[in-house]
């Protein structure tokens, strides 16, 4: 199937068969796509918390609450549940380990390679601490690399998927805690199939225009 016919094929799924079970095959198929999501100068800024268990899901589901309240049963009736967390922070110990992970892989062909992408990675870490002091919404941008790669992945997988922003962030960090391990919850992403009550699944998909959203320079 082309991947324009999955982007036209998968939907947000509203409610999950509870009763479905993510074969572990597939599990690994998904961490396989959020460990090779591409991010900024390979700055992979994230981390995943993944459950697949009754006790794993109520506790997340736990931040579903008050105006959230809504998205508390796509959690707990989801196979599997990944939160997505971005880095607080950016530290010079992050980044040498970064390095010499990449060196541990091949990717320097001498030290004057190690140090040339040292450089320029640093350079775009030290804009976004220093000068424009955007470090956490940096991070949490590429996070959502991670995030379209794991959607239309989950569709070619044939798993059903609903990313929310509908959580109380605090709670979850102090669930999970994310704060004193430098983390901090960007979404959190149900997985599983989509049950015959799910109302979403009917509705045609609705997108603006191509004429309203492109212009081709000649």
């Amino acid at each position: 199937m082309k991947p324009s016919e999955l982007a036209r094929q998968r939907y947000t799924t509203k409610v999950f068969d509870p009763d479905f079970r993510l074969a572990p095959e597939q599990v690994e198929e998904i961490k396989t796509l959020l460990q090779y999501s591409p991010s900024s100068t390979n700055l992979q800024p994230w981390h995943f918390v993944i459950t697949g268990t009754d006790e794993g899901k109520a506790l997340i589901a736990r931040a579903a609450t008050g105006r959230y309240e809504y998205n508390a049963q796509k959690i707990k009736n989801a196979s599997h549940v990944v939160v997505l967390c971005s880095r607080l922070y950016i530290d010079d110990s992050y980044l040498k380990s970064l390095l010499d992970c990449e060196e541990a892989d091949g990717r320097f062909a001498d030290a004057a390679a190690r140090n040339s992408q040292h450089a320029g990675r640093s350079s775009y870490a030290d804009m976004h601490r220093s000068e424009l002091k955007d470090l956490q919404h940096w991070t949490a941008k590429q996070v959502y690399i991670a995030l379209g790669t794991l959607l239309l992945g989950a569709a070619m997988l044939g798993i059903d998927a609903c990313p929310m922003e509908g959580f109380d962030a605090a709670l979850l960090s102090r669930d999970l805690n994310l704060n004193e391990k430098g983390l901090t919850p960007s979404l959190i992403v149900a997985l599983g199939r989509h049950a015959e009550t799910d109302f979403n699944k009917k509705l045609p998909k609705s997108r603006w225009p191509r004429n309203h959203i492109f212009t081709e320079l000649g």
